[in-house]
C-alpha cells in the first residue's frame, strides 16, 4: 500500500493537541526543560530557611476573627488619586459587549495556519523579520481627516490671480489695503524728514570757484615748471646700449649729464646718441666734452627755444631740506620722486668707466628714490632750482634704491660744465701724492704713501709717512676726503696743510698744480 507523501508545495503538518475545526490546528505547549540547580548557587541565592513562598506571610488576624484593615490614606492622597464622588459604585468592567465572567468558550477560535509551528512569534529560534508599518485601514471613498496643524498646498502668483483660487473681491481688498499702507508710510516718512532734521529741510549749496593754481613751492608746481628741462638720453652701440638722463642748462642746446651715461658713445664712432624731450620729441645729440674724474659730460642738441633749468646754489643747502629728483629710472621718462637732504659734503670715490681714472667728488646725499636711469638727471630744491646732478646710489648687490642716493653739487658741476663747453676738457688741481686712510688712538687722517718728485707736495716738504689731518679749513679723516679737498681747489691756490710727522704736528704751505 502506497503511503501518501506530503505535497512539495505544502510542508508537512506536525500533529498537535487541540481542537481541529477544519481550518488548522492549535499548537500545544512545548515540553518544559528544568535543568538541575547547582547546590552552591542554591545556597547563595535561594530562599532562607522557613520561607517557602515569594510572597510575605499573611498578617496575624485579630483574636475576634475580624480582618485587620490598613489605616485610611491621607486626605491629600485621597483627593488627588481617589475615585470622584460622581463615580458612585462603578467598578472595573470589561468593554461594552464583552462576555461576562464565566461565559468564555472553552476553546478559542483557531487563528493559526498549518505552518503555525514555524511562525516567528511562536518560535523563539526563528530569525527576526521586519514587517510593514502598522496602518489603519480606510473604507473606500472615505476621506482621511488631516491633522489640524498640517498646512495646505502653497499657491503661486498665477494660481492666485488666474487660477480662481481666491475670490476677485478678496484680491481687490488686499490690493486696496496694500495701497493704503504704502501711501500712509510715504506721507509719514516725508513728514518726519521735514520736521526731524533741520539740516535737510532747506539746503542751499555754496558756490565753488574754479580750481586755482597750486601754491608756489609745492611739488606739483615745481615739476610743472622744471619737467620740460629734463631729458632722456639713449645710447645705441651695435645691438646693445644704455640710457640715462640729462638737464638743459643753456639756451644754446647744452645738456649736462654724467660721463658714464655717454662714455660708450665716446669710445665707439659707430654709436648713436639720441635725446628724448618730455613731450616725446627726439633729436640727435653730440658730445661736447667729458670729465671722467668728476663723472660729468656735456651734450649738445640743435633745437630752438628749449626750456632751460634755473641754476641754484648747492652751498646754501642744509641737511633736512626738501629736494626733488626728476629723470628716467629704468626707462620711465619724466619720473618724479621727492625726499630730503640726508647729508652734505659726503666724499665719494668710485671706479672709472672703461679705464678712466677714479671718480672723485663731494656729494649731496639724499633719500629721494634714485635708480638706474636717473643718472644725469636733476636734483631740485624747494624753489625748483637745480642744486645737483644725480649720479650714484649705494645698493647691496645692485638691488636698486634703498634711500641712499648721491648727487654732484651744482656749484662744483657748473664750473666743470663751463670748462667743457669752452675748452672741451677740464684740468683739476693736484698736489702730486698718493695716500691711504689711517686711524689711530689720537688721530685719524690720510697717510702719505709716495710723493711725486717735483710735485706740489714735494716742493712744500711733504714726506712719505706723514699723516695729513687738515687741508686748508677742512678736517681730513680719510684719503677720499683729501682727494675731494684737493680737486675742489683752483689750480695755483696756496693751501696750508697740517701734517703729523713722528708724533710732531706741523703746517706746510702747498701750492696746487694742474693734473
Amino acid at each position: 500500500m502506497n503511503e501518501q507523501q506530503p505535497s512539495p508545495e505544502q510542508p508537512p503538518v506536525t500533529p498537535v493537541s487541540g481542537v481541529d475545526d477544519g481550518q488548522g490546528r492549535r499548537i500545544g505547549p512545548r515540553p518544559l526543560d528544568r535543568p538541575a540547580v547547582d547546590p552552591e548557587l542554591t545556597a547563595e541565592f535561594g530562599r532562607p530557611q522557613g520561607v517557602d513562598s515569594a510572597f510575605a506571610p499573611r498578617a496575624t488576624q485579630p483574636a475576634n476573627g475580624s480582618i485587620a484593615l490598613a489605616p485610611p490614606p491621607p486626605e491629600a492622597l485621597s483627593m488627588a488619586f481617589g475615585r470622584p464622588d460622581s463615580a458612585g459604585d462603578v467598578v472595573l468592567q470589561r468593554a461594552p459587549g464583552s462576555l461576562p465572567y464565566g461565559s468564555e468558550p472553552e476553546v478559542e477560535p483557531v487563528f493559526w495556519q498549518d505552518s503555525a509551528d514555524r511562525d516567528p512569534w511562536r518560535d523563539p529560534a526563528a530569525g527576526a523579520i521586519l514587517g510593514p508599518p502598522a496602518a489603519t485601514t480606510e473604507e473606500p471613498g472615505e476621506e482621511k481627516a488631516k491633522p489640524a496643524t498640517q498646512s495646505g498646498p502653497m499657491l503661486s502668483v498665477p494660481e492666485l490671480i488666474f487660477g480662481r483660487r481666491v475670490k476677485p473681491t478678496a484680491l481687490g481688498a488686499l490690493a486696496g489695503v496694500a495701497l493704503l499702507i504704502g501711501v500712509g508710510g510715504g506721507i509719514a516718512g516725508w513728514a518726519i524728514a521735514q520736521s526731524g532734521n533741520p539740516l535737510t529741510s532747506s539746503v542751499t549749496l555754496s558756490q565753488v570757484d574754479p580750481g586755482k593754481e597750486r601754491a608756489a613751492g609745492s611739488i606739483a608746481d615745481i615739476v610743472k615748471r622744471a619737467q620740460a628741462a629734463v631729458v632722456q638720453i639713449e645710447v645705441q652701440v651695435g645691438s646693445g646700449g644704455g640710457l640715462g638722463s640729462g638737464v638743459m642748462i643753456d639756451s644754446g642746446g647744452y645738456i649736462l649729464t654724467n660721463n658714464h651715461v655717454v662714455s660708450a658713445a665716446a669710445s665707439d664712432p659707430s654709436a648713436t646718441l639720441r635725446v628724448v624731450f618730455a613731450d616725446g620729441t627726439k633729436t640727435d645729440g653730440k658730445i661736447v666734452g667729458r670729465d671722467p674724474k668728476t663723472d660729468l659730460a656735456v651734450v649738445k642738441v640743435s633745437v630752438t627755444n628749449p626750456t632751460v633749468i634755473q641754476l641754484g646754489k648747492s652751498g646754501s643747502l642744509a641737511v633736512g631740506d626738501q629736494v626733488i629728483a626728476i629723470g628716467s629710472p629704468l626707462g620711465l621718462s619724466s619720473s618724479v620722486t621727492s625726499g630730503i637732504v640726508s647729508a652734505l659734503n659726503r666724499p665719494l670715490q668710485a671706479n672709472g668707466e672703461g679705464g678712466d681714472p677714479p671718480v672723485t667728488y663731494d656729494a649731496i646725499q639724499t633719500d629721494a628714490a634714485i635708480n638706474h636711469g636717473n643718472s644725469g638727471g636733476a636734483l631740485l630744491d624747494d624753489t625748483g632750482a637745480l642744486v645737483g646732478i644725480n649720479s650714484a646710489i649705494l645698493s647691496p648687490n645692485d638691488s636698486g634704491s634703498i634711500g641712499i642716493g648721491f648727487a654732484i653739487p651744482i656749484d662744483f658741476a657748473k664750473r666743470v660744465a663751463e670748462g667743457l663747453i669752452r675748452d672741451g676738457q677740464v684740468k683739476h688741481a693736484d698736489i702730486g701724492l698718493n695716500a691711504r686712510s689711517v686711524s689711530a688712538v689720537s688721530t685719524d687722517g690720510a697717510q702719505v704713501q709716495n710723493v711725486k718728485q717735483g710735485g706740489a707736495a714735494d716742493k712744500a716738504g711733504v714726506a712719505e709717512g706723514d699723516v695729513i689731518t687738515k687741508f686748508g679749513d677742512r678736517v681730513i679723516r680719510t684719503a677720499d676726503e683729501l682727494s675731494v679737498a684737493v680737486i675742489e681747489r683752483n689750480i695755483g691756490d696756496t693751501v696750508p696743510v697740517t701734517v703729523v710727522r713722528q708724533g710732531r704736528q706741523m703746517v706746510l704751505q702747498v701750492t696746487t698744480q694742474s693734473d
